[in-house]
C-alpha cells in the first residue's frame, strides 16, 4: 500500500509572505477585536505590553546538558530573565531546574506530579518527553489554552501556527486545544543523500537517480575507489537502525519509501485511515534489498548496532560514499571530512526513486513540543505579551530591526567595527545559545522562515535579515544548495501522522510488540530468516493487539482530523 499525504499545506516556496511586521514595544496584536472593544472606559484591559506592578509567572527548567552560562549566570537569573523584567514587567519565578541528562527533567515533573508539588504557572516540555506531556494534560492541573491563544496571540503566531493546522493534534481533547505547540522550523530533520561528489567525479558517474542506479554506484564506490581505500575500509551507505528505522541522519527509512511505505510511522492509507507503516507490504521489498546490500558490502555490516552519530563516523573519516541527513550536515559533521581525506567534495542529491518511480521521506513535525498553561494562574495573558513580542520581533525581524543579528549581544551573537555579525566561534567570552533561556524552547520560529532564507541565498542574495546572515556565517557553504535539493522533493515528505497520547492497548502491548518487529527486521536482514517471514510478522503483528491498535489510533484520527 503506497501512503498518502492526507491533508497537505502548500509548499513552502510557494506560501505567502508571513504577515509579520516589526512593531515598537509588544505590537498589541494578542488584543483581538473581542479584548479590545469588549472593555468598557471604565473597565482596564487586562492584556498588557508592559506590566507596573510587575507580575510573577513560575516556571521550571530542564537544562541541556550542553547549555553553557557566562558572567556568573544561572537559568534562573540570567540576561533573558532580566529582560524580561525589564521589557514586560514580568518577574520569571524558577520553581526548580534540572540538568536533563538520563530524561532527569521527565523524572522530576513526574515526582512533582504525584507528591502534590506545586506546578508551575507555564510549563514548556520537549518532545522527548511528549508522554508526561500527555499525563500531565490528563491530570487537570493545566487550563484548556485555545481560548486564551485565540484571544491573545498576535496575527504573526497565529499565521505561523496556521502554516499546518495539524500541529494542535497531539494535544486535543474532545475537541479542546490543551497545550500551546512550540513551533520549529519545517524540515529540519527531513533527509537528504549526501554524496562524495570527486568520487562521482574521478569514476565519472552521475548522481543516481533510482535505487538501481544508487547500487551501480555503490558497487563502483567500494570495489574501484578512487583514493585507493581497499574494499573492507570502504562504507558506500553509512546507515544505521540501532535506535529505529525511521531517525535523523544516517537513517533507512527512504530505502523503504522506494517501495510504497515508511517504517515506525502511522502513514494516510488509501482509504483514508491511518495505517502502521511497517507491517505494509513495501516493508518486504525493502527488507530484501538491505539484506542484499549488507551482504554486498553497500551498508555498515554492525548497522543493527549504529544510532545516528556512529554513522557520521566514517563520513568524518572520509571512508563513507554517501550519508542521509538534513539540508543543514554540510556544516556538521561533514566539513570537517578534510581533516581526514583533503580532496573530499560533499554534495547533496535527491531521495533515489523505486522500481515504480515511487519515494519517501520521513518528514519533519513542525513542532518541537508544547506549552501547558496552569489552571488558576493569575495572569495568563501575560505570557501571550511575553511570546507575541518575540513572534512579532525576533522570529523573523526586519533588517535593521533590534533584533536583526540576534537576541542577545554578546551571547548568541556579536558584531565587528564594521558592524558585521563574527562568526559564533569568535565571540568574545565564548558564545551562548541564550535563546535556551527563554519560557519557550527556542524563542520563537516561523515554520516557513528558515527555508525562505535559505532559498533567498540559493537565487545569490546578500544576506540581509537574521536568518539568511545566521545561516551565511554559520552553516556550511553547501546549506542553501541543499535546501532546494530538499524543496524539490517537498511532496515526497511524509510527517507520521498519529501524534495522540499513548492509546490503551499501546501500554500494555507496544513495548513487545516494537521488540518483535526490530528482532524480525534485523533477522531478515542479516539472513538469518528469509523474507517470507514478514508475512508471519504481520499476522502476529495484528494478532497480538496491533489490529486494536490500529482501531485506537483511527479513532483518535477521526476525532482530530480536519
Amino acid at each position: 500500500m503506497k501512503a498518502k499525504s492526507g491533508k497537505r499545506w502548500l509548499p513552502l516556496v510557494a506560501a505567502g509572505v508571513m504577515l509579520a511586521s516589526t512593531l515598537a514595544g509588544c505590537s498589541g496584536g494578542g488584543k483581538t477585536e473581542e479584548s479590545s472593544t469588549s472593555a468598557s472606559p471604565s473597565v482596564e484591559n487586562v492584556y498588557k505590553e508592559k506590566y507596573d506592578p510587575p507580575v510573577t509567572i513560575s516556571t521550571a527548567w530542564g537544562i541541556d546538558p550542553e547549555l553553557k552560562f557566562k558572567n556568573g549566570e544561572t537559568i534562573e537569573n540570567s540576561v533573558a530573565t532580566k529582560w524580561a523584567k525589564e521589557q514586560f514587567g514580568i518577574d520569571i519565578k524558577s520553581l526548580w531546574s534540572v540538568t536533563d541528562t538520563n530524561g532527569a527533567f521527565g523524572t522530576k515533573l513526574r515526582l512533582a506530579m504525584s507528591s502534590g508539588q506545586d506546578m508551575p504557572d507555564v510549563l514548556t516540555i520537549g518532545t522527548g518527553d511528549n508522554q508526561i506531556a500527555q499525563d500531565l494534560i490528563d491530570s487537570g492541573m493545566y487550563e484548556e489554552v485555545g481560548p486564551l491563544f485565540d484571544k491573545y496571540a498576535s496575527e504573526t503566531w497565529k499565521e505561523a501556527m496556521n502554516q499546518d493546522p495539524n500541529v494542535w493534534n497531539a494535544y486535543m481533547r474532545d475537541g479542546k486545544r490543551m497545550g500551546i505547540p512550540v513551533l520549529d522550523y519545517a524540515y529540519n530533520h527531513d533527509y537528504i543523500l549526501w554524496i562524495r561528489q570527486d568520487w562521482l567525479d574521478k569514476l565519472g558517474l552521475k548522481a543516481p537517480k533510482t535505487i538501481d542506479e544508487l547500487e551501480k554506484v555503490m558497487e563502483a564506490f567500494k570495489n574501484q575507489n578512487p583514493d585507493g581505500l581497499s574494499p573492507d575500509k570502504v562504507v558506500p551507505l553509512s546507515i544505521g537502525f540501532k535506535t529505529s528505522m525511521n531517525t535523523w541522519m544516517g537513517d533507512p527509512s527512504w530505502i523503504f519509501g522506494a517501495y510504497g511505505t515508511l517504517p515506525q510511522q502511522w502513514n494516510v492509507g488509501e482509504d483514508g485511515k491511518l495505517a502502521y507503516g511497517s507491517i505494509q507490504p513495501g516493508m518486504k521489498e525493502g527488507l530484501q534489498k538491505l539484506s542484499e546490500w549488507l551482504q554486498k558490502g553497500y551498508i555498515p555490516q554492525e548497522a543493527a548496532l549504529w544510532d545516528e552519530n556512529k554513522t557520521a563516523e566514517p563520513a568524518f573519516a572520509g571512508t563513507a560514499g554517501i550519508i542521509p541527513g538534513p539540508y543543514w550536515m554540510s556544516g556538521w559533521p561533514l566539513k570537517d571530512t578534510v581533516k581526514n581525506a583533503p580532496n573530499a567534495v560533499w554534495k547533496p542529491i535527491e531521495i533515489p526513486t523505486g522500481p515504480d518511480g515511487t519515494a519517501m521521506r520521513h518528514g519533519t513535525q513542525f513542532t518541537n513540543g508544547v506549552t501547558l498553561i496552569k489552571k488558576g494562574m493569575e495572569h495568563p495573558e501575560a505570557f501571550f505579551t511575553y511570546q507575541n513580542y518575540l513572534f512579532d520581533n525576533y522570529a523573523n525581524p526586519e533588517p535593521g530591526s533590534p533584533y536583526d543579528n540576534g537576541l542577545f549581544e554578546g551571547y548568541d551573537y556579536q558584531l565587528d567595527a564594521s558592524g558585521k555579525q563574527v562568526p559564533i566561534d569568535n565571540i568574545d567570552g565564548g558564545y551562548v545559545n541564550s535563546v535556551r533561556y527563554l519560557l519557550v524552547r527556542d524563542g520563537a520560529r516561523i515554520p516557513d522562515a528558515q527555508m525562505k532564507a535559505l532559498k533567498s541565498l540559493a537565487e545569490g542574495s546578500e544576506p540581509k535579515t537574521k536568518l539568511e546572515k545566521d545561516v551565511a556565517v554559520n552553516y556550511g557553504p553547501e546549506t542553501p544548495a541543499a535546501a532546494e535539493v530538499l524543496l524539490a522533493q517537498d511532496d515526497i515528505s511524509f510527517k507520521n501522522m498519529f501524534t495522540g497520547p499513548t492509546t490503551d492497548t499501546m501500554k500494555t502491548k507496544l513495548d513487545y510488540l516494537n521488540k518483535m518487529e526490530n528482532q524480525m527486521f534485523n533477522e531478515i536482514i542479516y539472513g538469518k530468516k528469509t523474507a517470507d517471514a514478514f508475512d508471519e510478522f504481520v499476522s502476529t503483528w495484528k494478532a497480538g493487539g496491533g489490529d486494536q491498535i490500529t482501531q485506537e489510533v483511527n479513532d483518535w484520527y477521526d476525532q482530530v482530523k480536519k
